[in-house]
């Protein structure tokens, strides 16, 4: 009777972990920077979690929010100040795991000079958002930046249309070095260096999906982390899956590229004061973003650290 008990139990949990479906999609196309959850799929992390995963790449026509919004993806992963200005407008959103302990937005200027000195110029930032930090940071400094949108290249940097681009250090900045721009001290500036250390990537969950699968989301964050570890202990390997996700998806890109994204990526979720990589959101970082977008306007009350974080 015993036995039978047991296989019983057994057969329960193997059908629901079979039903236990949950769609990950990403803020962005296939690259590095979201390695850790290519490695967590791939070595049957989410698996052995108990946890069926697919995931699934944004779109042109459709942003991972949307998807989140329109219950096609249970999880997502934004960067804190994105995710802030999210929850503003009326989507109540959970941080379930953060990777990033670090800022990686540059402003890159063409002619050699300290972006801070061109006041009034033309600079790139993203349409898709991703921005909100480098907006206070114009606003306060008085800049009176001409923000001209763009789609996911730097064309308009170099050929000339624009003075300066924003960029990320693990993305853009290679990029660029890639096209023959040589980066000095006095034409990139870096806002982790400049008292705008706000942290970044996490992997986030509309409210009420969350609260209805606290259990589902602690496996796939934990699954998720150890994705992240395996990556950080083996990059050669990571790099070969993240080109296999690369390629799949058709994305016009390189391993090098791919290669100094991951270091980059890897070297941001260390944490500049303990020197470890920590996977947590710091609610010091939490209360610096809220302010600083409050003081510009850039949201319209004070988002916390107990609001934004999985209980």
């Amino acid at each position: 009777m015993k036995r039978i008990i047991t296989y019983l139990f057994m057969l329960v949990c193997t059908v629901s972990y079979a039903q236990d479906k949950l769609v990950f999609t990403p803020q962005w196309s296939a690259q590095a920077q979201f390695a850790g959850y290519y490695v967590a799929l791939e070595k049957g992390f989410y698996k052995q979690a108990g946890i069926d995963v697919e995931i699934v790449h944004p779109s042109v026509t459709q942003s991972a929010i949307s998807r989140i919004r329109n219950n096609e993806s249970q999880a997502t992963t934004l960067q804190l100040a994105q995710a802030m200005d999210i929850i503003d407008n009326g989507i109540p959103l959970v941080n379930i795991l953060q990777t990033s302990m670090n800022n990686a937005l540059v402003i890159v200027s063409r002619r050699n000079k300290n972006p801070l000195t061109q006041k009034g110029a033309k600079v790139g930032i993203w349409n898709a958002g991703f921005g909100q930090i480098a907006i206070c940071m114009s606003i306060k400094e008085g800049l009176e930046y001409q923000w001209i949108p763009y789609a996911s290249n730097i064309n308009l940097f170099v050929s000339g249309a624009i003075d300066a681009t924003l960029a990320m250090s693990y993305n853009e900045y290679y990029q660029l070095v890639q096209s023959g721009f040589i980066p000095t001290k006095d034409n990139v500036y870096r806002f982790c260096d400049h008292g705008y250390n706000v942290q970044e990537d996490g992997v986030y969950m509309a409210r009420d999906y969350y609260l209805k699968h606290r259990e589902q989301a602690r496996r796939f964050a934990a699954a998720s982390k150890k994705g992240w570890e395996w990556a950080a202990a083996h990059p050669e390997e990571t790099l070969d899956i993240v080109m296999r996700y690369v390629q799949k998806e058709h994305i016009a890109t390189n391993r090098v590229l791919q290669q100094l994204m991951l270091k980059d990526i890897l070297r941001l979720q260390v944490d500049r004061e303990s020197k470890k990589r920590e996977f947590r959101l710091r609610p010091d970082m939490v209360k610096q973003a809220s302010k600083l977008m409050i003081e510009h306007m850039m949201l319209s009350r004070e988002i916390s650290y107990q609001e934004i974080i999985a209980k």
